[in-house]
């Protein structure tokens, strides 16, 4: 009875045919739930990468937008500071059409043109802070957040949404 137990478990042993079943199975879900946390990785990378760039855009027209400039010539004023938001987040003046980032508003957006601790001496104590032809430079400051929910399977590991925020600054450049 022994000897016949023992002939058993050698041939179990032995026998390969379900291994790699068995590897499949503990293998399998770690690699499922890897591969789903580098796609969604990469959507939260994309969503950033666009966030960035409309702020970047953004503040680059607020830099060179000048509402006196209208004013000075009999036109209707403009909020040089509504229309680089709209750019922002719509990537058009007149902030029509879809958001850059689907689900981001203006209200997640702020542009600063030339708020007063925007300023900075352009030289301080001898030393030349900024290269600029008068004696103060402002900066043009686009920041902006966006609440990134598309968390899918990491919300099983206890990973909430995630709060994207960016920021991008410019020169104030009138002409």
């Amino acid at each position: 009875m022994l000897k016949m137990l023992f002939h058993l478990i050698d041939r179990f042993r032995r026998d390969s045919r379900g291994a790699v079943l068995v590897e499949m199975t503990i293998v399998a879900p770690l690699m499922l739930t890897l591969s789903a946390g580098v796609f969604e990785f990469g959507n939260l990378i994309h969503d950033k990468l666009l966030m960035e760039a409309g702020l970047t855009d953004g503040a680059r027209y607020g830099a060179r937008c000048n509402s006196q400039m209208y004013t000075d010539s009999g036109l209707a004023a403009i909020n040089c500071a509504d229309l680089a938001t709209n750019i922002a987040v719509f990537g058009n003046v007149a902030g029509t059409g879809n958001a850059r980032v689907s689900g981001w508003q203006k209200a997640n957006v702020t542009v600063t043109i030339a708020a007063s601790a925007s300023c900075h001496n352009a030289v301080v104590a001898g030393v030349t802070q900024y290269r600029s032809t008068t004696p103060q430079v402002c900066i043009v400051r686009a920041a902006g957040t966006y609440p990134y929910t598309g968390v899918g399977m990491l919300a099983l590991i206890g990973i909430g949404p995630i709060t994207l925020s960016g920021f991008h600054e410019e020169r104030l450049i009138r002409f």
